[in-house]
């Protein structure tokens, strides 16, 4: 009998540990694979709030709790245009154990005052992690005259100098509306005019990620910036993570969240669906800021 090759040896090999490495990653529960060697790694966890049936919204936090207990989750960013007053983070907060960590919520004040803050976290071996709210709705709002103008001038001033000022290793802007708005039967999209200064202070400081509550991204201008949108309690609505410009997945989302990894070197971003099983994963490489 013939020996195999030395060559179909390997490939088997090679064919073995992608297989492994395909299931452990996707399709299977996010709160069964967790690996010994990235213990150090922070964690934390995303989510659009807003309004929800009340089974749906406990199923939802039930798994957000399992997930958070399991990773040892340091805090949730909260993608919502109600801030304190949500309601996915009241119930969460009060009625979960494992959620009772810190909240960072964005609000669209519309005018109403200023609602954007900066929080630096801090991640192993010295690296910190810059979260950063804007207030999409006053941005939007800076387009008209008078002191709504005058607020979203304000907030970009802000968002600059914070920016120029930080010397973090990551930096995670977050707002409820999407940068760039998908136009129904059209390959490209285009970004909506009041926020083009965003955009620009983005790429212009080395925002690595902006991460929205709502509608879709496909397109990216620049190709250092990563535009992701939270997944939304509406079904047969589409989700996409993009970069360089392409479209990186889309699928139909029912109630889902996204749970991040954050390290020196490489930020990775799971999208967990109704199961608690990972169906994407996008990962952001510090050198070259790469996606995959």
């Amino acid at each position: 009998m013939k020996k195999p090759s030395c060559f179909c040896t390997i490939f088997t090999q090679v064919s073995l540990c992608f297989a492994l490495y395909l299931a452990l990653n996707l399709g299977q529960p996010i709160y069964s694979n967790r690996s010994d060697s990235r213990a150090l790694d922070l964690y934390f966890i995303s989510v659009r709030g807003g309004f929800r049936p009340l089974k749906q919204q406990t199923h939802l936090l039930k798994l957000m709790e399992k997930v958070a207990k399991f990773y040892n989750v340091s805090f949730v960013v909260n993608t919502s245009e109600l801030g304190e007053d949500d309601p996915l983070m009241q119930n969460g907060t009060m009625l979960f154990p494992s959620l009772k960590v810190p909240w960072f919520t964005t609000r669209t004040s519309k005018g109403h005052g200023e609602s954007y803050f900066h929080e630096q976290i801090k991640i192993p071996f010295g690296n910190t992690l810059d979260i950063i709210g804007v207030d999409t709705g006053s941005l939007q709002d800076s387009m008209l005259t008078g002191p709504s103008r005058e607020i979203g001038q304000n907030q970009l001033h802000w968002l600059s100098k914070t920016l120029e000022a930080t010397s973090s290793n990551w930096r995670m802007a977050v707002g409820f509306h999407p940068l760039v708005v998908c136009e129904e039967n059209k390959e490209q999209v285009k970004a909506k005019q009041f926020y083009e200064p965003l955009h620009h202070i983005f790429v212009k400081f080395g925002v690595n990620v902006y991460l929205s509550g709502q509608g879709c991204s496909k397109h990216v201008n620049h190709v250092n910036v990563v535009y992701i949108g939270n997944p939304t309690p509406r079904e047969n609505e589409s989700y996409f993570t993009s970069v360089k410009g392409k479209s990186v997945f889309n699928g139909e989302l029912v109630n889902g969240f996204l749970l991040h990894r954050v390290s020196s070197l490489e930020i990775v971003i799971y999208f967990i669906n109704s199961a608690g099983e990972v169906v994407h994963k996008t990962v952001l490489q510090q050198t070259g800021k790469k996606v995959m």
